[in-house]
């Protein structure tokens, strides 16, 4: 039972917490959190870079995930110790914001924590280490920006679409993908700013990663109600419709009794003018087209095969608001308000199976501000990763885009960073200089695993962009060639906001670790093993743990 509180008057101990809470103070509760963060930083370093390892996840239904997508993999392990998941929001983050740069974040912000247990050991105070880490990070992005470089031509982008693929399940097609990837970015731009929504990604297995497309359009994995509509429309005037083609059921619980058969014909015929009315006041805007959020009667039907209409229902609600920046349509709410002026317009509008998908493609508007893009993969395993990895580069290159800003790649600007962090460490006086020195040499976590995955020496490496950092501060690793060279040549570009984000939030999250001194943890739910945290086994330990992948 725990207690904390001191003694009663009959010596009794005063209990506020309930039975079973396990707590730990101070230096174990610290040096628990830091372990948790060292085990999951070190469980996704292998997966940094060109040379980077893949994991296999298998959940409990044996279902397979094989990826090396940083984010990805700490979304699919069953985490549960609470610091640990406090890094796994810090992936998240960096995936929202930028869409790429989730590996390195998490690995900054363990090799943080490493060196700020050193410190502990030292006897430096966490407060102590957090204010000096803050200062480093403010530091840390000015070094950043001195050393951005202002570009958002295509070239650039290009260069920046192919780094954020390599070394994932897309780098022998990473060119031709990329030039999909930049001109579907473009395409969707809007006053600087890039919608990610507005690009469909449609991931179908079979044939090779190669023979994906691009369509300036709307791609919708649907069929046409009625195999007897026509399966191709040019010229296409398109209809968007929110509400249901058919009659609505009464609301109330009112019975009607009928006394006359004829009463009942009557009935089934009114039905059927209402429906045929809603036809005909589609048909009279004009429109050959129609997507309906919601049903079509099976009357409706027959009347739009027999005039000719292309009709798709139950149509999902992103997938409107991609028509509607596509076509230029408006989304109708009610079909009398309809007009002529709200149809969208496509120049080809036609079904097509491709593999064992049947697809609806919208092309051929004039100025279409939603595309998609069909990726493929000659199996599900490879389409999923080429999926993660299409995703990853459509944000880098949207906040190049946005920006305006690139940083060499290869652990230069992490050098570079490190290099003035150093520097500037021996002009503060105190205890916080310790701090600084280590947000330095954590920062070197970068090239140094870069090295690692690529069976390199990883201190010759260090050395050696150390020394080059001295001529550029663009000077970082090029795994290929297996030596120090000058990343804005080699380009090997990222975007600025890549790091300046993983800089921030892993800083803030070591920050934060480091000033938990006390963990309660209640049991009401399951027994923790709050004993177990101590030799933190492969799990994970304590808190509940994390079930082994077998």
């Amino acid at each position: 039972m725990a207690q904390f509180g001191g003694q009663g008057q009959q010596g009794q101990p005063i209990l506020i917490l309930p039975e079973g809470t396990n707590r730990l103070l101070g230096r174990d509760a610290q040096r628990m959190n830091i372990m948790a963060g060292k085990v999951l930083a070190e469980t996704i370093r292998t997966t940094l870079g060109p040379k980077g390892m893949d994991k296999m996840l298998v959940d409990s239904l044996g279902d397979i995930v094989v990826t090396n997508d940083g984010v990805t993999i700490l979304r699919e392990m069953d985490i549960e110790h609470p610091a640990a998941k406090m890094l796994v929001e810090v992936a998240k983050t960096q995936e929202d914001e930028v869409g790429d740069g989730t590996t390195t974040a998490v690995i900054i912000a363990g090799e943080l924590l490493k060196k700020a247990e050193d410190l502990l050991e030292q006897d430096v105070h966490p407060t102590i280490i957090s204010m000096g880490y803050r200062r480093a990070a403010a530091k840390a992005l000015e070094i950043l920006n001195d050393i951005t470089l202002e570009r958002n031509d295509r070239e650039t982008l290009l260069e920046v679409a192919m780094t954020a693929m390599t070394g994932k399940g897309t780098e022998k097609a990473r060119k031709p993908l990329a030039e999909l990837i930049v001109t579907a970015v473009k395409q969707v731009e809007e006053d600087g700013e890039v919608d990610k929504d507005h690009i469909n990604i449609h991931r179908i297995q079979g044939a090779t990663v190669e023979d994906s497309q691009i369509v300036k359009g709307v791609v919708i994995d649907k069929s046409r109600i009625d195999q007897s509509m026509p399966k191709k429309v040019q010229d296409a005037k398109i209809a968007l419709l929110k509400y249901p083609v058919e009659v609505k059921d009464l609301e109330t619980d009112a019975k009607i009794k009928l006394t006359d058969p004829n009463q009942m014909q009557a009935f089934i015929e009114q039905e059927e003018a209402m429906v045929r009315d809603m036809v005909e006041k589609i048909l009279a805007t004009g429109a050959n087209i129609i997507f309906c959020q919601k049903g079509i009667d099976d009357l409706a039907q027959h009347y739009l095969a027999r005039e000719g209409v292309f009709a798709v229902k139950r149509v999902r609600k992103s997938d409107m608001e991609r028509l509607e920046r596509a076509t230029g349509a408006n989304l109708a709410t009610n079909i009398e308000d309809l007009s002529a002026e709200d149809l969208g317009t496509a120049g080809m509008v036609y079904e097509k199976k491709v593999f064992d998908e049947v697809l609806i493609f919208v092309e051929e508007s004039p100025d279409p501000k939603a595309v998609s893009i069909i990726l493929r993969g000659s199996t599900k395993h490879v389409a999923e990763e080429v999926e993660r990895a299409v995703e990853d580069a459509i944000g880098v290159v949207a906040a190049t885009l946005e920006d305006r800003k690139v940083v060499a790649g290869g652990g230069a600007p992490e050098m570079a960073i490190a290099k003035g962090l150093k520097d500037y460490a021996d002009t503060i006086s105190g205890r916080e200089q310790l701090a600084v020195s280590a947000f330095a040499q954590a920062l070197e976590i970068v090239p140094k695993t870069l090295a690692e995955n690529a069976g390199m020496d990883s201190i010759d490496v260090l050395v050696d962009i150390r020394a080059a950092q001295e001529k550029s501060p663009y000077m970082g690793l090029d795994i290929f060639q297996g030596k120090v060279a000058n990343m804005k040549h080699a380009t090997v570009i990222e975007p600025h906001r890549v790091k300046k984000q993983a800089i921030q939030s892993a800083a803030e999250a070591a920050e934060m670790i480091l000033r938990i001194d006390d963990m309660i943890a209640s049991t009401s739910a399951r027994e923790p093993d709050m004993e177990g945290m101590e030799g933190m086994p492969p799990g994970m330990g304590g808190m509940g743990g994390m079930p082994p992948m077998m």
